[in-house]
């Protein structure tokens, strides 16, 4: 070695033989020669730096913070009481599960290190992992585990997820250790260890909706409470979070969360246009499209909402006729409804199965489908053929023999009972121009929400309701279709019995083979729609303005609104460059 070094160095050229060559120069060889090795310096630096940056990667890293803009107050900010979207918010942010709803969609365990499911589907053990804390720095063992779902079963608490444990028990193993027995095998069930795990020695044995815990949250996800403003009434102005640095999948980027609550739509939009939050959600269409056009960033995903006219034979009679309600889902321009009353937030559907959330191929192709005009001819040319001609006020009437062969002039004519939300009331007013193209009578009745829960819906009062269906879970297919929800408190709102459809929902809920219950789904949709109880309509879109500043955000799966947060532990706003060998 020595010696190949000693070749290298005879065969250039000393430093006293460098400084005679460049004292021969002339002044303009000697500018030359600068210039050149300048030249050579420059890219040696610039190969250099291009190598250096093919070894590099950019990188989230903590730091930045992100303010969010939400409307409503929070009340019960514990996953067995949240009631109202902006309780779900925060539940979303500070409460942990044993298992997690991750960014494809998919459930992953969270607090839990693994689970075993026994091979008749009824038992399904969790073992937590090791090291997990809650925000107050107390272990988080099977007693609150048990404790949570207690709470959610007992019927004093009036937990909104308590449908979804009927028939579940819980028992303590061990310290690490819980084992859920089910009376019968729940297809869905994993979605519900998905619950927020409450601290026991944060609750007690106070009563639950009583504890300060509800304003002042203690949980063990990726956010903890760090500051929060009341008024002087009681009402919450804001919530600082901050990140929880035990949380189980690693400390969240943004170092600060603000959360700040406003009564309405235009005081949120205000605080958004002053600078006072970066982002906000729960606003209209029209708002929307206004936002994007001022150059704010809109991000949107269709939610499995099923919105649609639910009939109700026993108020009206005119729905047991299914050449009637094949006439009106005809003429209802769906579409037209998606791009005038939703500006294109939102896709128009024709099943009871949201978009999206059962992965069959449906048979009715969109591209294959009439236009508009042509609907309406044909919704003409059924009712005709069904007797019904139009009278001199130009609606339509039909001549029936009764009881004792009298003779009565039928009217072709119902009511429309819905929310006095814009968007519902903007669609009621489509769908009665779309009927009254073909000689229906519509009238529009609306009402408060709170009116239209208590008394319409509970009651069963109205013809037919356009109303929009929550459907988180294929679950919850059961709740609005089985015939035994059609009374209150059941959400069977189209009072709709069918036998089979009862067996293929029952069989679905317990079978834990994908496809066979897709099979099943796509039996129940098929079932649906020979019977026509409702008119689909739309599924609506989340709509999010959204912080320029934040990456990876991810909401390809979101379900509600409060899902957006589920994987905020990953969004960041400030990033670094480092070695790909360094970096996680």
């Amino acid at each position: 070695m020595k010696n190949f070094y000693n070749r290298i160095s005879n065969l250039l050229p000393s430093k006293k033989e460098i400084k005679k060559a460049i004292s021969h120069f002339s002044k303009r060889e000697y500018f030359i020669f600068l210039g050149l090795l300048i030249v050579f310096f420059v890219s040696t630096l610039a190969i250099l730096e291009s190598i250096n940056k093919s070894f590099m990667v950019n990188v989230p890293m903590q730091g930045g913070s992100i303010s969010e803009g939400i409307i409503g107050s929070p009340r019960f900010i514990n996953p067995v009481l949240a009631f109202s979207d902006v309780d779900g918010d925060l539940v979303s942010l500070i409460y942990s599960g044993l298992m997690r709803k991750g960014p494809d969609g998919n459930l992953i365990p969270d607090l839990a290190s693994k689970y075993e499911v026994s091979k008749d589907g009824l038992s399904y053990t969790f073992t937590l992992k090791d090291n997990v804390y809650f925000h107050n720095g107390k272990p988080i063992t099977a007693d609150d585990i048990v404790f949570t779902i207690d709470k959610i079963k007992d019927p004093t608490t009036k937990s909104p997820k308590k449908e979804k444990w009927n028939g579940v028990s819980v028992e303590k193993i061990d310290e690490k250790t819980v084992k859920f027995n089910l009376k019968q095998p729940f297809a869905s069930f994993l979605e519900n260890t998905t619950v927020g795990i409450l601290p026991t020695s944060v609750w007690g044995s106070s009563p639950i909706e009583l504890n300060d815990a509800n304003i002042q949250p203690i949980g063990s996800g990726p956010y903890k409470v760090d500051k929060m403003s009341k008024q002087s009434n009681g009402s919450i102005d804001y919530y600082d979070l901050v990140p929880f640095n035990k949380f189980t999948f690693g400390e969240p980027y943004i170092s600060k969360l603000s959360l700040h609550f406003y009564s309405n739509e235009e005081d949120l939009i205000s605080a958004l246009k002053k600078g006072d939050v970066d982002q906000i959600s729960s606003i209209t269409p029209l708002n929307a499209q206004i936002l994007k056009e001022e150059n704010y960033r809109i991000e949107s995903i269709t939610l499995p909402r099923v919105f649609g006219l639910f009939f109700n034979q026993n108020q009206n009679q005119i729905f047991t006729d299914k050449n009637i309600v094949n006439a009106i889902n005809l003429a209802v321009d769906k579409n037209g409804i998606v791009r005038d009353v939703l500006l294109g937030y939102g896709v128009a559907i024709n099943d009871p199965i949201p978009p999206n959330m059962i992965d069959y191929q449906k048979l009715n192709k969109e591209e294959n489908e009439l236009s508009h005009e042509d609907k309406i001819e044909k919704a003409k040319n059924i009712l005709a053929k069904a007797g019904w001609k139009k009278g001199t006020d130009g609606l339509l009437q039909k001549t029936v023999v009764q009881k004792k062969k009298k003779k009565t002039t039928m009217y072709l004519q119902f009511s429309i009972s819905t929310g006095n939300a814009p968007e519902l009331v903007n669609s009621a007013n489509m769908i009665k121009k779309n009927l009254e193209d073909i000689g229906m009578k519509v009238d529009i009745k609306t009402f408060e929400i709170g009116n239209l829960n208590q008394q319409v819906i509970r009651p069963r009062k109205y013809d037919a309701l356009l109303f929009g269906q929550i459907i988180n879970s294929e679950s919850d297919l059961f709740a609005f279709w089985h015939s035994s929800q059609r009374k209150d408190p059941g959400l069977n709102v189209a009072m709709y019995t069918n036998a089979k459809v009862d067996k293929i929902l029952e069989d679905a809920f317990v079978t834990a083979d994908e496809k066979s219950r897709v099979k099943k789904y796509a039996q129940f949709e098929d079932e649906i729609n020979k019977d026509m109880p409702a008119v689909f309509l739309y599924s609506p879109d989340f709509i999010y303005v959204v912080s320029k500043n934040i990456k990876g955000l991810s909401m390809d799966r979101v379900s509600t609104g409060g899902e957006r947060f589920l994987n905020s532990y990953l969004w960041y706003t400030d990033t670094d460059n480092v070695w790909k060998i360094f970096a996680k």
